[in-house]
């Protein structure tokens, strides 16, 4: 009989024994379908069937493996009522866009742990414009006890199939990111949503910098299917980082000196708590908190590129991206101004930068990438990158900046990214630079990153597409000094290099190698997910 909605405060508990599945219902009928794209929904095998309200209507629900379908039940009128037609319409989801389920009830004030049962409450991924998800519910309204118990553990059921889904998550969150803002946004916006999915979370707050290098070194992971960095892109970059390093060190090899990397064992999630986030921005699309949440809870995940940066044969650091000349000492200038907010620090040190513009004695040679199949299977492999077939080209000169790329970089001053034309797993890096020229022709070309116009179309700015790069400066009087009327005496004999928005100083040649596919990350689009 139909519910009748009251004005009483609802809330969706989850109730219920956490035991298996009772066996499966007796064979049903095929359900009534006859939208036209039914076809396919016909031949799944239809797990239980009833009726629900949903929404104003009584509704004759069917759960198939693949999807929860319901259409509202109508008295019988004429065939051919269009109308009629309308009206009977069938609605349907997806299991797979399901992350959780509640028994919903209704609780007064003397009944804090239960209340009456009004049927049951999932809870809903889905995807709006612009790459954002949003999390949703449908509730089914059925006051039967035994009725709903039976839907509840068979949708419980359902969503424990999803192998790719996270139950427990090791966090690491720091609370300096962004106004210090990323301590609220866990805890307002991540944190209640990865509880409504049941997953388990062990926060660690960072504490200063390098504490996720020491902590990931030595912690035990065995029990996490996943690693989630909350905060900016310095933070995210040296969680990653920690995460390649501990996997080189399970497989036993010598960290100083890496040339066939293996991948990441546990999958990272990044919330964006930072000033730019360029790395969230890139892999989700969008620099959205609830996005990269969801994508994290749904188990969406994506194998993505990484480059290894090394001096004298020895291994700096990994990272997905790389400035030198103009964007190293930007950088190497606003890290002199942390007590400003990052929007004027960043601001601040750009025009401080473009006043002292200066150009960079270098050599710079390449590998460019090759794109031939039987190449790139040999190079994921691990074969060695440089081999006969290879040729290396090299250029020298005064170069204003340097970037080596091997994400697209999206960022709010760069929507389209700082290489729009690179992907996140596509095997290659964007190699672009910014030769020597005015510094009214400069600030002109930086001005391009935030229109829609084509950034590189100058005739100082020179691109390619690579697998191998090496930044050797020829300048060996001094290096950078960030504020040359102080004594800078840490910085004197070496380059400032910006690596994912963290600062790296070296004195000599820089080798940034790229390797395919090496650590998984949670995000993307959904349409190109891939299993872990």
């Amino acid at each position: 009989m139909p519910w009748r909605r009251r004005r009483n405060r609802v809330s969706a508990l989850e109730g219920g024994r956490e035991e298996e599945a009772p066996p499966e219902a007796a064979a049903v009928p095929p359900a009534l379908l006859t939208s036209p794209q039914q076809t396919e929904a016909a031949a799944e095998r239809i797990l239980l069937r009833g009726i629900f309200e949903i929404g104003r209507d009584s509704c004759d629900v069917v759960l198939s493996e693949r999807a929860l379908r319901w259409r509202p039940i109508q008295p019988e009128r004429p065939a051919g009522d269009s109308k009629y037609d309308l009206l009977c319409k069938e609605e349907f989801i997806e299991l797979k866009d399901i992350f959780s389920v509640k028994l919903k009830r209704r609780c007064s004030v003397k009944q804090q742990r239960s209340g009456t049962l009004l049927g049951i409450t999932l809870f809903i991924c889905l995807k709006k414009e612009q790459n954002k998800l949003k999390n949703s519910t449908l509730d089914l309204i059925n006051l039967s006890e035994d009725h709903c118990d039976i839907w509840f553990r068979q949708f419980k059921k359902i969503l424990a199939g999803f192998p790719n889904r996270p139950k427990s998550l090791k966090i690491l969150l720091n609370p300096q990111s962004h106004k210090k803002e990323a301590t609220q946004v866990y805890y307002e916006k991540v944190e209640p949503l990865l509880k409504l999915a049941g997953i388990k979370t062990d926060v660690t707050i960072m504490e200063y910098e390098g504490h996720a290098l020491s902590l990931l070194k030595e912690c035990e992971l065995q029990g996490f299917d996943g690693v989630v960095c909350v905060g900016g892109d310095g933070s995210a970059s040296e969680v990653a980082h920690a995460l390649l390093l501990r996997a080189q060190k399970n497989a036993g090899m010598e960290t100083d000196r890496i040339l066939t990397p293996v991948r990441a064992q546990l999958p990272l999630g990044l919330i964006p708590a930072g000033s730019t986030n360029v790395l969230a921005h890139s892999l989700h699309g969008v620099p959205h908190v609830i996005t990269a949440t969801l994508h994290i809870i749904m188990g969406h995940v994506q194998l993505v590129d990484v480059c290894t940066f090394s001096t004298a044969g020895k291994l700096l650091r990994f990272g997905f991206s790389a400035m030198f000349g103009f964007g190293g000492r930007t950088l190497a200038l606003a890290e002199k101004y942390r007590w400003m907010s990052p929007n004027q620090r960043r601001d601040f040190a750009v025009v401080k930068a473009l006043a002292k513009l200066k150009a960079e004695d270098c050599e710079i040679s390449f590998l460019p990438f090759n794109s031939s199949d039987d190449v790139q299977e040999r190079r994921a492999q691990g074969s060695p990158k440089s081999d006969c077939n290879d040729q290396w080209q090299m250029i020298q000169g005064q170069f204003l900046n340097v970037s080596i790329m091997a994400i697209p970089c999206l960022c709010s001053v760069a929507p389209r990214g700082l290489a729009p034309n690179t992907r996140l797993n596509n095997g290659s890096m964007a190699l672009i630079i910014a030769r020597n020229t005015s510094r009214p022709e400069f600030i002109k070309h930086l001005k391009r990153y935030a229109s829609v116009k084509n950034q590189f179309n100058f005739p100082f700015v020179e691109t390619y597409t690579v697998e191998e790069v090496k930044v050797h400066p020829r300048n060996n009087t001094g290096g950078y000094n960030p504020e040359e009327e102080e004594d800078e005496t840490a910085s004197e004999n070496c380059f400032p290099w910006n690596v994912d928005g963290d600062l790296m100083e070296v004195a000599s040649e820089v080798h940034i190698r790229l390797h395919p596919r090496l650590i998984s990350l949670y995000g993307g689009s959904m349409e190109e997910m891939i299993p872990k």
